[in-house]
């Protein structure tokens, strides 16, 4: 008995079908491309940083497995941002190459498209586990509070809330994450797993802004997630903790010819109040 179908399902040429042509000859020509940013990400901390639309940005783990929280917001509006349900929705719980996240509700339009996955190779292990999640959330200190009774101040929603000062955004800015490098999956009573990260030094995860960006990363607390954060094994994992770098790239403008960035969703936002006769 096969499994069901998906349930949101699109028609050819909607938003959900990527030209993987276009995005693959990105990923191929690396010697068309230009360094404009690269910085390393100590261990337990955040940055934000800039990626104009049509440029390619690569997360690497410099030293090995290290789990990175990712946020995206549209860099001239905060209020359009990854809506990471959504794109579990239309892309997938885990994600790769030529998959896309797509921003909130009312603008429902690609933030990013994934253009190179160094663990693509992974696949579904023998516990449904896969890699660069979209199932869970950052750590972060309430639940910790919660869970242990001691409060922490280098979970990766407290790393992101720093990150993110600098441009005027606030802790209520930081939402649901892309798990760069997470393995996780659900378990047999449908409760969220986290495994060891499969990266090695050397792996990156890439993809191609469709508009102007802010990103702002974590390096997890956990590390590579190889020791429990929390439950009776629980220890402090920072014997497995990573930096982890980025790049910035501007493509040749000959390899973007004819791109765009998207369009807003094309609904008129009218939600049955207004008549439109």
């Amino acid at each position: 008995m096969g499994s069901p179908e998906a349930a949101y399902q699109s028609g050819e040429g909607s938003a959900l079908s990527a030209d993987t042509a276009f995005y693959d000859r990105l990923a191929e020509h690396v010697e068309d491309r230009e360094l404009v940013e690269r910085f390393v990400l100590p261990i337990r901390s955040g940055r934000a940083w800039e990626v104009p639309a049509g440029y390619l940005c690569r997360i690497s783990t410099p030293e090995g497995p290290q789990v990175g929280d990712l946020n995206i917001w549209n860099r001239h509006n905060p209020r359009e941002r990854l809506w990471a349900a959504r794109t579990r929705q239309l892309q997938g719980a885990h994600v790769s190459r030529h998959d896309r996240l797509w921003s909130t509700l009312p603008y429902l339009r690609p933030l990013v498209t994934i253009t190179g996955d160094s663990l693509d190779w992974y696949g579904t292990d023998e516990d449904g586990g896969r890699v660069h999640d979209l199932l869970g959330t950052r750590c972060d200190p309430y639940a910790n509070r919660m869970l242990t009774g001691e409060d922490f101040d280098r979970h990766c929603h407290s790393n992101l809330t720093r990150a993110v000062l600098p441009f005027g955004l606030t802790e209520f800015d930081v939402h649901d994450v892309l798990n760069v490098f997470q393995c996780t999956g659900l378990n047999e009573q449908d409760q969220y797993f986290m495994k060891a990260s499969p990266a090695r030094p050397g792996d990156f995860f890439e993809f191609f802004a469709e508009q102007d960006l802010l990103c702002a990363l974590s390096t997890c607390p956990g590390g590579d997630l190889s020791v429990p954060l929390w439950g009776p094994r629980a220890r402090d994992p920072i014997d497995v903790c990573r930096p982890l770098g980025v790049e910035v790239h501007r493509p040749s403008p000959k390899l973007v010819e004819g791109w765009s960035t998207p369009p807003t969703a094309a609904y008129q936002g009218r939600h049955g109040l207004i008549d439109p006769g």
